[in-house]
């Protein structure tokens, strides 16, 4: 019987992080698109301390990034040692060309918040998915 082959753990966690951080921009777009901002956290012309809608997009990036972050380091394990299938492969590869797609065409549009706003937002994001990305791989990678 063969021996099974791995990924080196520094690898995967690199590329689940990659892949978290990419989503999660990905998903902070599309979201901007329902009014969901984090951009609302800097606005000056509301007359409450923090809008909801901030708080809810700041909710649904982290758990888009771990969510992301463990299952691509989850299916990384198993995909080198043959035990995801080709299909399921090809299917979790469209997806992701779908969502990116979506999200760049979401992208090209004009933005509702202003552009400091806008840019601040997009650098929290960015942030954001990279710590909760990590932090589900390495979740994933000590259950394996």
């Amino acid at each position: 019987m063969a021996d099974s082959t791995y990924f080196p753990r520094h690898i995967i966690l690199a590329a689940a992080t990659i892949f978290g951080v990419l989503l999660t921009l990905a998903v902070h777009v599309l979201i901007q698109r329902f009014n969901l901002n984090l951009g609302d956290l800097w606005r000056q012309d509301t007359g409450v301390l923090i809008p909801a809608t901030a708080a809810i997009a700041w909710w649904v990036l982290a758990a888009a990034a771990f969510v992301t972050g463990y299952f691509t380091a989850a299916l990384m394990g198993h995909s080198v040692s043959g035990g995801l299938s080709v299909r399921m492969r090809q299917v979790l590869i469209g997806a992701g060309v779908v969502m990116l797609a979506a999200a760049g065409q979401a992208a090209s549009t004009p933005s509702a918040i202003p552009t400091l706003a806008g840019v601040v937002a997009g650098v929290a994001a960015l942030c954001l998915g990279a710590i909760m990305a990590c932090c589900g791989a390495h979740f994933a990678l000590r259950r394996v």
